[in-house]
């Protein structure tokens, strides 16, 4: 991995850390209302969505199986907050009814999808790194 791709890929789970750390702990700052309305809290989980698909991408090899399944995941959290809005009908993500559960049980499913994806990524790198080493 070049150096500015380390950087990068420290630096994306760093900030998808904060986030998700933020998010479980209810942090009060989560409350803050954005320009536009936005809570701070739903901006704060799409970063951290796309922090953890990005950090993917970043390690996985061009052109292969991986690299599309990395692709289609940052896609998938690139669109989670748009999705959500319109699903919802405000930027606040309030929703009633059966499909502020199917929501929830989506946003949880996309979640544990990076981060999976994210894991079987490092461990592709791992095993491409131990390749090359050994092979040396």
């Amino acid at each position: 991995m070049k150096s500015y791709r380390g950087i990068a890929f420290v630096t994306l789970l760093l900030l998808a850390l904060f986030a998700y750390a933020s998010l479980f702990s209810g942090a009060p700052y989560l409350q803050i209302i954005l320009p536009g309305g936005l809570p701070f809290g739903n901006a704060l989980t799409a970063i951290g969505l796309c922090s953890i698909s990005y950090a993917a991408f970043l390690i996985t090899a061009k052109r292969t199986v991986i690299w599309f399944i990395t692709l289609a995941g940052l896609v998938a959290s690139l669109l989670w907050l748009p999705v959500s809005i319109a699903l919802a009908g405000n930027v606040s993500l309030n929703f009633s009814g059966d499909v502020g559960t199917a929501w929830l049980a989506g946003s949880a499913i996309l979640l544990l999808s990076v981060i999976a994806i994210l894991l079987l990524a490092i461990l592709l790198h791992v095993v491409a790194w131990y390749k090359r080493v050994r092979a040396t």
